[in-house]
């Protein structure tokens, strides 16, 4: 099989639990890229979003340069996205890590 289908095949899984197993064992190395793509796109859209949340809210009129006001404004920007996605992964994981003993606890 091709490695367009392979992909798509492995994409398509978390959907389609029943589906046909064809051809669709793909191999460790290719598994590896497809993870390494996903966290590149989705670092890119979290570059995207943060660019667009700071352009908002430090840029009120362009200019050939940035004054120290704004480029002050963009660096806290940054440094405060940052900080607060950091913050939500780390409630997540939390969150999940309880609810996953909570399940434990409830087995036993």
């Amino acid at each position: 099989k091709s490695l367009a289908f392979k992909t798509e095949i492995l994409l398509l899984r978390p959907f389609y639990p029943n589906m046909d197993g064809e051809g669709a064992t793909a191999d460790p190395q290719l598994q590896r890229f497809i993870e390494m793509e996903s966290q590149k796109q989705r670092f890119q859209q979290l570059v995207h979003q943060m660019t667009e949340v700071c352009w908002e809210k430090c840029l009120d009129k362009p200019g050939p340069k940035l004054d120290s006001r704004t480029e002050t404004c963009f660096v806290n920007c940054v440094e405060r996205f940052i900080d607060t996605s950091q913050f939500i992964l780390n409630r997540l994981e939390q969150t999940q890590r309880s609810r996953g003993s909570f399940s434990e606890t409830m087995s036993d």
